[in-house]
């Protein structure tokens, strides 16, 4: 009997060790050290290469694995941001399944590093009045359908005090989504720091879906104007006047920004477009033959950015957007900052931004 315990119990500790080895080791990664440089970690057994990019390399890095089948890699110190990054393993991309920091987007699989810098950034998560980030749902007539944005309300709002806010309706990139602007480029962070440091005013930021398809792209305009707004409006106590209405966004949504704002001068007082893409039957529909009457869009129009990076792959028609708008006498206000086309810039742009809204 007591031979036959043994066995029993040899052959459970044999299976207990089987998965024991066939189970993932616990890996940290990404770990960001003090002097900025980051430490990546993978596990595979089986892979052949693996490698890291990210906005903070010029190049893919080779990662080495050691015995246990975990490869790693340590970068050089970066500069303190928020940067994407991504696995390549053999020969397919993959977020870092070891980071649950991950970038809100419809298209590519990326992981998020924070890199803390040695004095709180804008963007920073800081000991300040913070305000809140709710999750609401639409009625949108003209897609018919029900669909979801997010609103920003800051420190100190109440929905049922005698004040009224003004609202910054803010439009994400191509394939990102409504949670990019807060996930990512930490709007409500931003938002928190400048309005805590009495540079920015309280404001509502409204972060809609962009993306209708398969309805045409234009018909987000029409939702904007028909049914965001006035869901807002009817929803929170905002000023219901141009003078409290600003609306901005990046890449395709800097298109659409430029098609709501520029079309709408008088729903929207405040126009910031970042790095737009216009290449777009909308836009061309819009401004190929343009004849605005600038002396009333000018008086209307209190705030008309356009931002750009020299890096981006959009510098150039935005070069040329800028220069049509000013052909056509339109008080424009260009941003030319260093940089690509990447969401470490959307911050500078947003942050840039708020403090000349609402004034």
């Amino acid at each position: 009997m007591k031979r036959i315990l043994s066995i029993l119990l040899a052959i459970l500790f044999s299976g207990i060790s089987v998965v024991a080895q066939q189970r993932p080791p616990a890996i940290s990664s990404p770990d960001v050290h003090k002097d900025h440089s980051i430490t990546f970690r993978f596990f595979s057994r089986n892979a052949k290469k693996v490698t890291v990019s990210g906005e903070f390399l010029k190049a893919p890095v080779a990662m080495i694995k050691d015995t246990s089948g975990i490869w790693s890699v340590t970068v050089p110190p970066v500069k303190p941001d928020i940067y994407p990054y991504s696995f390549m393993v053999d020969s397919v991309s993959i977020a870092d399944p070891n980071n649950t920091y991950i970038f809100a987007n419809e298209r590519f699989k990326r992981s998020i590093v924070d890199v803390p810098g040695d004095q709180p950034l804008v963007h920073s998560l800081q000991n300040v009045p913070h305000g809140k980030i709710s999750y609401r749902y639409y009625k949108s007539g003209t897609l018919s359908t029900t669909r979801q944005l997010l609103v920003y309300t800051p420190p100190g709002f109440n929905p049922n005090g005698k004040t009224k806010y003004p609202v910054l309706y803010l439009i994400h990139g191509g394939s990102d989504t409504e949670e990019t602007w807060t996930k990512v480029g930490r709007a409500n962070l931003i938002a928190d720091n400048l309005i805590a440091q009495g540079k920015a005013k309280p404001m509502l930021i409204v972060m809609p879906y962009g993306n209708v398809r398969p309805a045409p792209m234009a018909d987000f305009t029409k939702d904007m104007v028909n049914d965001i707004v006035p869901f807002v409006e009817a929803n929170y106590p905002v000023i219901k006047e141009s003078k409290g209405r600003a609306v901005a966004g990046f890449s395709v949504g800097g298109g659409q920004t430029l098609n709501i704002g520029l079309t709408n001068p008088d729903k929207f007082a405040y126009v910031c477009s970042y790095a737009p893409y216009t290449a777009t039957e909308e836009f061309k529909a819009n401004f190929a033959n343009w004849s605005p009457n600038a002396e009333q869009m000018n008086k209307q129009l209190k705030l008309f950015t356009v931002s750009v990076g020299t890096d981006d792959f959009l510098y150039e028609p935005v070069k040329q957007n800028i220069a049509m708008f000013t052909e056509k006498k339109i008080n424009v206000k260009p941003l030319i900052v260093p940089g690509g086309h990447t969401w470490m810039n959307c911050k500078l742009y947003l942050a840039d931004t708020l403090p000349q809204l609402f004034k």
